[in-house]
C-alpha cells in the first residue's frame, strides 16, 4: 500500500518518529528487527526499543532475510528498524548486499501493508579513513537512494524534528479528478 522511509543521523529521533507513525494505524502492527544482540550494549538498546514500543506489536527478527520477513508478514502496518544494521549484517556474513537490496525493493513493491523503514544517513560527516568504512558509507547511501526512489514518502529527522523530503501524492476526493481539485479562475 505505501512505503515511508525515515532517515537521520544517530540519535536523531528516527525510531521515535517511525513509532509515532504507527500510532495512526489501527489493527495489527509488526516490528521487524534487524539488530543482533551481540553484546551487552546492544542487548540494552534492544530492550530500550522494546520498552519504548510498548504492547500491541508482533516482533520478527530478520538480521539477514529482510525481504523474506516482509513477504511473510501479514500485518497491515510494518516498521523495519533498521536498514543500517541490516546492511552491516549482510557485510559481516559475506552476503551480496546489492542483490539483497534488490530483493528488498521487490518485497516492498509487492507488499500489501503500510511499511515504515528506518535508516541512517551516514554520508553527512567526514570521509572515513579506511576502505571498509568508505565502502559501507557508499553502500548505505546507494541503498537509501534506491529506497527513497521507491518510497511514497521520505522524512529526514534532525534533532528530533521531521523534514519532509518527499511527500505522498494526494489522492483526489471522490468525484474529482486531480485537475478539478485545483483553484479556478473567474
Amino acid at each position: 500500500m505505501s512505503v515511508t522511509l525515515v532517515l537521520g543521523g544517530a540519535r536523531s529521533g528516527k525510531s521515535r518518529h517511525a513509532e509515532s507513525l504507527a500510532a495512526r494505524h489501527r489493527g495489527a502492527k509488526a516490528y521487524i528487527a534487524t539488530a543482533e544482540a551481540i553484546d551487552e550494549e546492544m542487548q540494552a538498546r534492544i530492550a530500550k526499543h522494546r520498552g519504548d514500543r510498548g504492547d500491541g506489536w508482533t516482533t520478527l527478527e530478520a538480521p539477514i532475510d529482510l525481504a523474506g520477513a516482509i513477504a511473510a508478514c501479514k500485518a497491515p502496518f510494518i516498521l523495519v528498524d533498521c536498514l543500517t544494521l541490516w546492511l552491516g549484517n549482510l557485510l559481516h556474513y559475506g552476503r551480496d548486499a546489492d542483490e539483497a537490496v534488490s530483493d528488498l525493493c521487490a518485497a516492498l513493491s509487492a507488499a500489501r501493508a503500510h511499511i515504515v523503514i528506518v535508516s541512517n544517513e551516514v554520508g553527512l560527516g567526514i570521509v572515513p579513513e579506511n576502505e571498509m568504512a568508505r565502502s559501507f558509507r557508499d553502500l548505505q547511501g546507494f541503498a537509501n537512494q534506491r529506497l527513497a526512489e521507491l518510497a511514497d514518502e521520505v522524512v529526514f529527522i534532525a534533532a528530533g524534528l521531521p523534514l519532509t523530503l518527499k511527500a505522498p501524492r494526494r489522492r483526489p476526493a471522490s468525484g474529482q479528478t486531480a485537475a478539478s481539485g485545483r483553484g479556478r479562475r473567474a
